[in-house]
């Protein structure tokens, strides 16, 4: 339902306050309705009902309780001895116990120097450029010459590092230099 505001009629003034009566002439209280509603007869049965109900049901729980059957007191319970405890079928518990394990350290092969590669590139002024990067980082790099099946190619390399721990350092430092994408090899150059 559309409604018009431009049209709406503003609100009524609220009328003049009514000249009260003085306190005479109020009715005292002899004269007040006794507005307050008896409970009807179904609700006050049924209340009755519930409460005779629950401490009915309270009276029999502790009867209940109390007619527990006592057990006779001259009557005595025979205690049956125990029969003997069967030998063990297994000795692995022994053996366990007595037993030692000889473990062979294997000693640590000489790791391989590690190389990282940054780039590989067809030409020598693009592996130049790779390596103008690296030298912004903090890092030294080579470039290698490499002939191979499909023609020569420029190799951006750093290290060689004496172990995996180092070579890892370093490809993380070129990392955080914005350098994403080095791998590090297992190489040595001839």
């Amino acid at each position: 339902m559309a409604v018009d505001y431009a049209k709406k009629q503003p609100p009524k003034r609220k009328p003049a306050a009514k000249k009260r009566k003085s306190p005479a002439a109020k009715p005292r209280g002899g004269a007040k309705k006794n507005n307050v509603e008896r409970p009807s007869i179904g609700r006050v049965v049924l209340t009755l009902l519930l409460l005779v109900g629950f401490v009915s049901l309270l009276v029999w729980l502790k009867v209940k309780d109390n007619s527990a059957p006592v057990p006779a007191s001259g009557t005595a319970i025979e205690e049956t001895p125990l029969p003997e405890m069967p030998k063990e079928e297994w000795s692995y518990i022994e053996e366990l116990e007595n037993k030692e394990v000889e473990v062979v350290v294997p000693e640590r092969a000489e790791s391989a120097p590690r190389v990282i590669q940054c780039g590989s590139f067809r030409t020598e002024s693009d592996a130049e450029a790779m390596r103008a990067q690296i030298a912004f980082i903090g890092l030294e790099a080579q470039i290698r010459a490499t002939e191979g099946s499909n023609g020569l190619w420029y190799r951006v390399v750093l290290g060689p590092f004496e172990n995996q721990r180092v070579a890892q350092s370093t490809n993380h430092q070129l990392q955080r230099g914005g350098m994403h994408g080095c791998q590090i090899w297992n190489w040595t150059f001839d």
